[in-house]
């Protein structure tokens, strides 16, 4: 309760600080408007069916591609990560691809698809799906060598050492990426929207900005923020209810 009201007099300080600098002079409220002004340009943008339309085209965008990398980045990591030698051959090709920002494939994207929401996903798919593959690598690699002999001495199969074995050591590294993927993934989506013009909420910024509505434009991006702190938020609830038979979480509860 301590830290939560900390953190909302921190925001309650901020948004005094962005009511108040304006006013003062300091700042041209051209380009920094008022808090109010902003709160005042959200309510009136909330009211139209633009609006929702694009809010429901972004999360249709992030939570599409979040769902492609997730799965792609688990099975591939699955995969790599239990054959040694696969994971020999690849590891100089996932070092090479891995650090590419996503944002240099935006003039292929374009070419392949145009202004079209497939656009944008191809953004989202590749910069989340690193973020997902990593982990479960990371997951792979730290399951029990002597339980892993075991298995083999045992002569399980590779489906029941996969999912009795592996799986249950890899979840935790799994579901750390899911969170870690869920915001980037909201991020390219953003940013995709912005410069390549896929229906969302970055588009309607680029508009706002085109047009020199500028306390829209400051009333949209703090849609994303919020957008930004929920889907953090839902992950990381998620991740607890997922987790919550891991040691971490069960510590993490108690405190």
């Amino acid at each position: 309760m301590r830290n939560a009201l900390l953190g909302l007099a921190g925001v309650a300080a901020f948004l005094l600080l962005l009511e108040t600098v304006p006013h003062t002079g300091l700042v041209d409220d051209r380009y920094l408007p008022p808090f109010s002004e902003m709160a005042r340009a959200l309510g009136d943008s909330a009211g139209t069916a633009e609006f929702w339309q694009a809010l429901g085209d972004t999360l249709r965008t992030w939570g599409t591609g979040l769902a492609l990398a997730f799965a792609a980045g688990t099975a591939a990591g699955m995969v790599i990560g239990s054959v040694p030698a696969l994971r020999d051959a690849t590891a100089s090709t996932i070092e090479f691809l891995r650090p590419i920002p996503a944002v240099a494939l935006i003039p292929l994207a374009v070419l392949l698809y145009g202004t079209g929401m497939e656009a944008t996903l191809i953004l989202v798919v590749y910069s989340a799906f690193w973020q997902v593959l990593m982990q479960v690598l990371a997951g792979v690699a730290d399951v029990d060598p002597v339980a892993r002999d075991t298995a083999r001495s045992f002569r399980f199969r590779h489906r029941t050492r996969a999912l009795r074995l592996v799986w249950p050591t890899t979840l935790p590294y799994a579901v750390t990426g899911f969170r870690l993927a869920a915001s980037v993934a909201l991020i390219l989506t953003i940013t995709g929207e912005l410069i390549i013009g896929t229906p969302g909420l970055g588009r309607l910024i680029a508009v706002a900005q085109t047009s020199g509505a500028v306390a829209p434009l400051y009333g949209l991006v703090i849609v994303t923020g919020l957008l930004g702190v929920v889907v953090n938020l839902s992950a990381r609830l998620l991740e607890r209810r997922v987790l919550r038979w891991h040691p971490s979480v069960r510590q993490e509860t108690a405190r």
